[in-house]
């Protein structure tokens, strides 16, 4: 087709290289890679499990499939299993017929958590109960694992039993878009079937160009180690940033390794103030709060890069200490905080 280049070609294989797919497919928007890729996936008289803190990109995906959707609370996968279970035992609602299939969305790092998926055990579930893997890694893709391969190669799962694999471009590789990895036969449907594929516009060759020069630096196809040490420097810069904001009281939420780092603003008058405060001082933070959390649940996230110097978080975190006793956010030390 007229928007396909070889350097979209180009991108798909060396996404599937990296991944471990058999083929990819490439999206010209993040968020769209997941709200048009689902509903081509699924439809009615199919079921989607999804945990309950997914990204809006795949509630909307799932919506707009018409699938019937169950919600397991957040990484418990003993309650994904007796809605799995239940699932198979009743079947679809009024009819009892079986369900024609059933996929389970989770992400490899939850946005506003800072949180692993618990992926061992989702997988080892869905191939007990017959249903298929979708793993979101806009977050995790060339920030976990060794090599950058996210939570596949964290968790020590293997790619071939996770059956649809996402990721975006803009968090690990500083472009635009996103991707689906999976079977052949998967991706040559979804050229097809998926809006993304047939009625959006391409990425920009510069863009492809981007991608794949950041793809080779992480594996290490350009004849260095600066991918190797950019992932190192991550996970080392996102360590020692989580646990100096947790010595200095503040509730952060999420695992250690994660390069995101909510911390618990919980009064939403804090939203506004926290954001301010930090940009007096210099600093750009992201400050979330409700429709995309509970009201009672604001909270400042901040992510980590590979390209700050300990200099840079320390001046950070001086002024992150300053503020939190300004507006009482040391929740871990006091209830007042």
């Amino acid at each position: 087709e007229c928007g396909t280049s070889r350097l979209h070609k180009q991108v798909e294989e060396i996404v599937a290289k990296f991944i471990g797919k058999e083929d990819a497919m490439a999206v010209n928007m993040g968020f769209n890679t997941n709200a048009t890729t689902i509903p081509a996936l699924m439809g009615s008289g199919d079921l989607i499990v999804s945990d309950e803190l997914n990204h809006t990109s795949i509630v909307n995906g799932a919506r707009n499939s018409g699938s019937a959707i169950r919600c397991f609370r957040h990484n418990d996968t003993q309650h994904l299993e007796e809605i799995l279970r239940e699932a198979i035992v009743m079947g679809q609602p009024r009819t009892r017929r079986p369900w024609r299939k059933i996929m389970v969305i989770v992400e490899g790092i939850y946005s506003m958590e800072g949180e692993y998926c618990d992926l061992v055990n989702v997988v080892k579930v869905c191939k007990e109960y017959g249903a298929y893997v979708y793993l979101d890694e806009a977050h995790s893709i060339g920030a976990m694992g060794p090599t950058g391969r996210g939570c596949c190669e964290y968790t020590g799962v293997d790619p071939k039993d996770v059956d649809i694999m996402m990721g975006t471009f803009t968090k690990s590789f500083g472009g635009m878009g996103g991707y689906i990895a999976a079977s052949k036969d998967v991706i040559d449907f979804l050229r097809i079937k998926c809006a993304a594929s047939s009625y959006h516009t391409s990425l920009s060759p510069v863009v492809c160009q981007q991608v794949i020069s950041s793809f080779e630096v992480i594996m290490g196809l350009d004849g260095t180690d600066i991918g190797k040490k950019k992932i190192d420097a991550l996970r080392d810069n996102s360590n020692y940033f989580r646990m100096r904001l947790c010595d200095m009281g503040l509730h952060v939420l999420g695992h250690y390794d994660s390069p995101i780092m909510p911390v618990m603003l919980y009064n939403p008058t804090k939203i506004a103030a926290f954001s301010r405060e930090c940009l007096k001082r210099g600093l750009a933070v992201v400050v979330v709060g409700f429709p995309a959390v509970p009201i009672l649940m604001s909270r400042a996230r901040f992510c980590i890069s590979a390209g700050h110097t300990r200099e840079d978080l320390d001046e950070a975190l001086r002024e992150i200490d300053e503020i939190a006793d300004l507006l009482k956010l040391r929740y871990t030390k006091s209830t007042f905080g």
